[in-house]
């Protein structure tokens, strides 16, 4: 018997990996015969490099860039040597978990890092750079990035416009004589999990402004500033991206790597399946298990148990996910390939003491499963 194991991670608890490691524990418990294949998953947000590193046996780099207000952070990236392929989670340099929550500021924040662990990428001699832009701490359009890679920016007096999305209000010129030559030369994708466009009602500033810190009226002026930068940047570059589907992510870094650096969109699940390979790893097999700390109605805008289900229907394969918690509309995913859904706890207990005992009940969980699946195979 064949088994694919190829979960998300649970935040605040486990890796992927270690989820992964967990529901192999408990499968082999009733199956100790079992061909266990663990297959280590994301879906471009928070631990997508790490998946992939660990599937790839790809290789950690780390560079001392600017966090998103500023201040000097260590970022690490992946590197996969054979292929010339940086993997960059936006989040490292620019993310939200990098500031205090007391201390975010849409209207400042600079994806400024991110841009700088491009270069890093580039001075490796990447051929390949997957941006993984999930967890912004930024509402900059990707304004800071492109400046890192050698745009320059000038309000109407000839200065640079300083760091944050709101000063791009005062966009006068775009200047691309200095943009680093080298990126020409390099294929670019965006693994995202949202589709969101640039401005309004959907936009990056209107959806996400106000968890990185942006009031009422700071996201109607994010949201023009934003329209603003677009403006010119059509000009600049003859084309308009500002409509497109995930040039609203990470507060509109979608929009700049598109635009400046013709990068293609993808959702990140399908991303980190092409270079996992999971697809040749659920031919075969006779169960898939897939999973991720809540599996709700969200899960549907290509999270990770979606992305897995739909490249193991193609292949006849049943489903089966194990999530911390199963939330409202979850149901839906019965017609996507979801055969059946598991929730962690076994009994009335916090989240605490859930995500702290996450691994022993993922193993119960997974050991249920097989025990069920056995009786139902007689």
């Amino acid at each position: 018997m064949k088994i694919v194991i190829a979960p998300d991670s649970f935040k605040d608890s486990l890796s992927a990996q270690g989820v992964a490691d967990a529901i192999a524990q408990g499968l082999a418990e009733v199956w100790p015969d079992a061909q266990l294949v663990k297959c280590p998953m994301a879906d471009g947000g928070e631990g997508t490099v790490e998946s992939v590193l660990a599937a790839c046996h790809g290789e950690w780099r780390r560079t001392r860039v600017r966090g998103p207000l500023g201040v000097a952070v260590e970022a690490r990236w992946g590197w996969l040597a054979e292929s010339r392929t940086a993997i960059i989670e936006m989040a490292e340099a620019s993310g939200l978990q990098r500031v205090p929550p007391e201390q975010r500021d849409a209207c400042s924040s600079s994806t400024y890092g991110t841009g700088e662990l491009i270069r890093a990428a580039l001075d490796e001699g990447a051929g390949r750079v997957i941006l993984a832009i999930g967890g912004s701490a930024t509402n900059d359009a990707g304004a800071g990035a492109m400046q890192a890679l050698g745009v320059v920016l000038l309000d109407d007096q000839g200065q640079p416009l300083p760091p944050g999305g709101l000063a791009l209000a005062n966009l006068s010129h775009i200047d691309l004589s200095d943009l680093d030559s080298r990126l020409a030369q390099v294929s670019f994708e965006i693994a995202a999990d949202v589709d969101n466009p640039l401005c309004g009602p959907h936009g990056a500033s209107v959806v996400f402004g106000p968890q990185k810190g942006a009031t009422a009226q700071q996201v109607q002026a994010l949201d023009r500033a934003l329209g603003h930068f677009a403006e010119h940047c059509a000009r600049a570059l003859n084309k308009d991206v500002r409509d497109e589907p995930g040039s609203g992510a990470a507060g509109g870094l979608g929009f700049a790597a598109k635009a400046f650096l013709g990068a293609q969109f993808r959702t990140g699940v399908d991303v980190v399946a092409q270079l996992t390979g999971l697809a040749e790893a659920v031919n075969g097999a006779d169960l898939v298990i897939t999973g991720e700390g809540r599996f709700d109605a969200q899960t549907l805008r290509g999270k990770t148990p979606f992305g897995v289900a739909r490249i193991a229907r193609q292949h006849g394969v049943p489903v089966v996910v194990i999530a911390g918690t199963l939330g409202e509309g979850y149901q839906a995913l019965y017609e996507h390939g979801i055969d059946a859904a598991f929730a962690l706890a076994s009994g009335p207990m916090t989240l605490q003491q859930a995500c702290a005992d996450a691994s022993r009940l993922l193993s119960e969980r997974a050991r249920d499963v097989a025990r069920l699946w056995r009786v139902a195979a007689r």
